[in-house]
């Protein structure tokens, strides 16, 4: 699926977290724990440069717990330093703040040695849209000074945040990129809400998400629809079997497939079939 989906106000952002850049100590990118990979933009890493960078694979409550830990591992191989939360925890502050301290002890240290006085760590929060930046930075600071929405663009402009005692937040809107390379990303992007529904084909969405989870959940997902398909089934087969368990009907006792697609859709990127990775981390 072929998606170019970059509005005005994500230009815009990518330019202020440009300018921005110079202001803050260190980078905390917050990826989606269901997709670490799709949920990555190029873009950013070509703009944050060797800037000191935190990766949070956020929502871990909805993503296979395995495959968050094999995603940690490689972040880690890769010089970064991770962690994984649910946005809406308790005590998220110290899960961030441990690899913010971490990856910023250098600088604070030269800081030190040149006898400059100690002062609250610096960092810019960037992601996608609908990651789940403005929960986690609700949470930290313990009251709602981001906008909150499970649709992408919520967040509009830049602002500071305290966290602690330790650090101070600059949040930035979530940024896409101009075009995916990779359809299979755009389908990812779009099955877990990062992409506005109107601007995608989802069939196309809903097709992507029962293949893979025929071929890698299959249990989970005839348990959920109360259906019995195997690794062999047609995807046609397959709607007509959620439809007729979900009893999505038309006139004439046709299946309403625009229904299975949206419910499949929406069942999944809720996580009610199950906790699922649709990156995962093997095929790196």
């Amino acid at each position: 699926m072929s998606i170019n989906w970059f509005p005005g106000h994500m230009a815009k952002a990518r330019r202020q977290i440009e300018e921005s850049l110079k202001k803050v100590d260190v980078v905390i990118e917050i990826l989606d724990a269901r997709i670490p990979l799709a949920s990555k933009n190029p873009m950013l890493d070509h703009v944050i440069g060797d800037k000191p960078r935190v990766v949070i694979l956020n929502k871990k409550d909805m993503a296979s717990q395995s495959e968050t830990d094999k995603w940690l591992n490689h972040l880690k191989r890769q010089g970064v330093y991770p962690a994984a939360v649910n946005g809406k925890e308790p005590n998220i502050l110290k899960k961030i703040e441990a690899p913010v301290v971490e990856a910023t002890r250098e600088i604070f240290e030269r800081m030190e040695k040149k006898g400059i006085n100690p002062r609250a760590i610096r960092a810019m929060i960037v992601g996608i849209p609908n990651v789940g930046k403005s929960t986690i930075i609700n949470n930290i600071a313990k009251r709602k000074v981001a906008k909150t929405g499970n649709t992408p663009g919520v967040t509009k402009a830049q602002q500071w945040i305290k966290a602690g005692t330790k650090m101070e937040l600059l949040d930035t809107p979530g940024v896409l990129w101009p075009k995916f390379e990779d359809p299979e990303i755009g389908l990812k992007l779009s099955l877990t809400g990062a992409i506005k529904d109107n601007v995608v084909n989802l069939d196309e969405v809903a097709i992507f998400a029962l293949k893979f989870m025929q071929e890698h959940h299959l249990a989970e997902l005839n348990k959920f629809y109360n259906i019995n398909i195997d690794s062999t089934t047609e995807i046609v087969d397959i709607f007509d079997a959620i439809g007729n368990s979900r009893g999505f009907k038309m006139s004439g006792n046709e299946i309403d497939y625009e229904r299975v697609t949206e419910k499949v859709i929406y069942d999944t990127r809720d996580a009610k079939i199950g906790q699922l990775t649709f990156d995962l981390a093997e095929e790196i």
